[in-house]
C-alpha cells in the first residue's frame, strides 16, 4: 500500500511554514525533516511521530498510538499513530507539535 496522499495534503500546508524543513521520500512513505532530522512522516495511512525516548511511553499510552515497528524491530522514540488518532485537526496539530518539538532539539545534519 502506498502512503496516503490525503494525509500528505493535510500535512503540507502546516509543515511548509516550518523553518528549515524538507519533505523526502523515506521507508516507502514520506518524511518531514527539520534541519535534516525527521520530525514526522507518513507510512501507509498512519502518522509517524518522532517523540524521542523521554516521551515515548507517554505517547504510546495515548489512544491509537503504537510502536513504530515496520522492520520487526521497534524504534524507541518513534511512534505510529493510526488514522483514528488524528481525524480531528487539533489532534493532528498536537502530534505534529510533538514531532517538531523533538526534532528541533537535535543538531542540524
Amino acid at each position: 500500500m502506498p502512503y496516503d496522499p490525503g494525509l500528505e495534503a493535510r500535512l503540507d500546508p502546516i509543515v511548509e511554514v516550518w523553518p528549515d524543513h524538507e519533505k523526502k521520500a523515506m521507508f516507502g512513505g514520506i518524511g518531514y525533516l527539520l534541519a535534516g532530522n525527521m520530525a514526522i512522516g507518513i507510512w501507509h495511512d498512519s502518522l509517524v511521530v518522532r517523540c524521542g525516548p523521554e516521551r515515548w511511553a507517554e505517547c504510546l499510552a495515548r489512544p491509537h498510538a503504537g510502536e513504530f515497528d515496520i522492520t520487526g524491530r521497534s524504534m524507541r522514540g518513534w511512534i505510529l499513530v493510526a488514522p483514528e488518532g488524528f481525524e480531528d485537526d487539533d489532534e493532528l496539530e498536537e502530534w505534529l507539535a510533538i514531532g517538531r518539538s523533538y526534532a528541533s532539539t537535535l543538531p542540524a545534519k
